[in-house]
């Protein structure tokens, strides 16, 4: 099993992104305590299907019911809360897209209904090994959604050290930066030297809103850039006019 390794995407802008692949170990823990969740989910519904009575009614309710805890519970997780369920969260990981984006409805939906073949002939002997032999440690149904699972903070990661810059001078010197003003910079500047220590979500969150406050202010960005790319971009023409 490979340990802490690394994925690193560049962006059509030259901005570079890296992903560090989570490996069985935090896998089998976030599973671990989700499962147990949905353990306790499916012995509490049984219970007060006792105490009901179990009718044609109520016995199509519990199938139903059962289904969905098995193999729905981790959807509404992964679309509304970054990716990741509770044992996720415990575990530092999250679902992704195969760039690092936010997992869409169709991915989540495929990878977690492939639980199904991944978890024969016994618990996940199947996506244990696929996620050993594969090169991005994808079981079937991330192969099949297109998704990774990553840690949501890079181990080993100085937070205090800065970020290098990745955009060549020759890609924003048309750009007029002139309505940015130092403490724009200065903030910009503040995220970018923290950014590899951030939660991915948090990262996200951060670099998008600041590309959003300071976009309008610079003349010459192309359409639809990264938001790194943008913010990467106004400290280099900065510094190069400086």
């Amino acid at each position: 099993m490979r340990l802490d390794e690394r994925v690193t995407i560049a962006t059509p802008e030259g901005v570079t992104i890296e992903l560090v692949l989570a490996g069985l170990g935090s896998r089998f823990i976030a599973r671990l305590l989700d499962t147990t969740i949905q353990i306790a989910a499916i012995l509490a519904l049984l219970l007060g299907t006792n105490i009901v009575g179990v009718h044609g009614s109520v016995l199509a309710f519990v199938f139903i019911t059962v289904f969905l805890v098995m193999f729905v519970y981790d959807v509404p997780f992964e679309l509304l809360n970054g990716g990741r369920t509770i044992g996720k969260m415990a575990a530092g990981i999250r679902v992704a897209g195969p760039n690092g984006e936010p997992v869409t409805f169709l991915a989540s939906a495929i990878r977690n209904i492939l639980r199904i073949v991944d978890f024969l002939p016994v618990f996940y002997l199947v996506g244990s090994v696929t996620i050993v032999a594969t090169q991005r440690d994808q079981r079937l149904g991330d192969l099949a959604g297109g998704t990774v699972v990553v840690r949501d903070k890079f181990p080993g990661v100085n937070a205090f050290a800065a970020a290098p810059l990745t955009v060549p001078i020759e890609a924003v010197a048309a750009w007029d930066v002139s309505g940015v003003n130092n403490d724009e910079v200065a903030t910009i500047r503040h995220f970018l030297d923290r950014r590899l220590s951030l939660p991915w979500p948090v990262r996200t969150y951060f670099g998008t809103t600041l590309a959003y406050r300071v976009a309008p202010k610079v003349a010459g960005l192309p359409y639809n850039a990264h938001p790194e790319f943008v913010l990467e971009g106004i400290v280099v023409a900065k510094q190069a006019r400086a």
